[in-house]
This record gives C-alpha cells, sequence and structure tokens, in this order.
C-alpha cells in the first residue's frame, strides 16, 4: 500500500479577493450569494465571510494588506480566474431569478467537471469583475 501524500487537500479553505470597493462586494456575498460576515479587521482592511465550510476573504486594496501588492486589481487584469461553490439544493430557476433580482446576468446552466463530478453549474461576476461559478450537486460522480 503506497504511504499517504503528507498533503491531503479535503477543501477550499478560503479564497482571497483585494477589492477596490470591499463594501460593494460584501454586499455581492452577504446578499446575492448569502455568505455571513463572521470576521472584520478594518483597521487592516480584511473582512472575512463565511461560504459553507469555507471563507471568501475581502481584501481592501487601500488598507494596510492590501498595499502589500503592486498595483490594484483592473478590468482588464483581474485579480484571478474564478472560483467556485458549491449550490445544494439546486434549482437552476429559482438561482436565476434571485440573481435576476439583483440586477445579477447569469451565463447558462452547462454540465462541468468539478471536484464532485460532473454536474450543473454557471457563471456570475462580482461587483469587482470576478467570475464566480455555482456548482450543483454532481450527477456524476468524480474517479
Amino acid at each position: 500500500m503506497a504511504a499517504q501524500h503528507p498533503v491531503n487537500i479535503r477543501l477550499i479553505d478560503h479564497v482571497v479577493i483585494r477589492a477596490r470597493d470591499p463594501r460593494a462586494l460584501l454586499a455581492f456575498y452577504r446578499e446575492v450569494l448569502g455568505c455571513a460576515l463572521e470576521k472584520e479587521q478594518t483597521g487592516v482592511g480584511l473582512y472575512q465571510l463565511r461560504a459553507g465550510a469555507s471563507l471568501i476573504d475581502v481584501v481592501a486594496v487601500d488598507g494596510e494588506l492590501g498595499r502589500n501588492f503592486p498595483q490594484p486589481p483592473a478590468d482588464d487584469a483581474p485579480n484571478m480566474d474564478h472560483f467556485c461553490v458549491q449550490v445544494e439544493p439546486w434549482d437552476a430557476d429559482a438561482i436565476r431569478e434571485h440573481l435576476r433580482a439583483h440586477g445579477i446576468e447569469a451565463g447558462e446552466v452547462v454540465q462541468r467537471y468539478g471536484a464532485l463530478g460532473y454536474g450543473p453549474s454557471l457563471y456570475i461576476r462580482d461587483p469587482e469583475g470576478n467570475t464566480v461559478e455555482l456548482k450543483g450537486p454532481p450527477t456524476e460522480a468524480a474517479g
């Protein structure tokens, strides 16, 4: 039997998003995606949102932590490609209606491969231009 790898990743712990307008980003993740503000360190410009078992950290570009980067994110140079969050239960119509009510344009629902296998997903953008993939439960298990 092979030895277990010393780094055994179980889930995404957190993602960090640099924000020009942290209040707009916090409103998006709280009101549109239902995340709860778990920890706020305004002195350094860090806001941590609970996203299921993971965290989404928002760092203000003009805060102490945000000034550690050479330049703020820009529309032509985003600070990441995208991140994906699992959504369950998956009701595409209800999700799309909720997003529409918040003025969020959603991409089409497509079967995509993720950590748990193939399942429905769609892409949206947050107020800072970051792409967020909303992914439903697997219809075909990974393996």
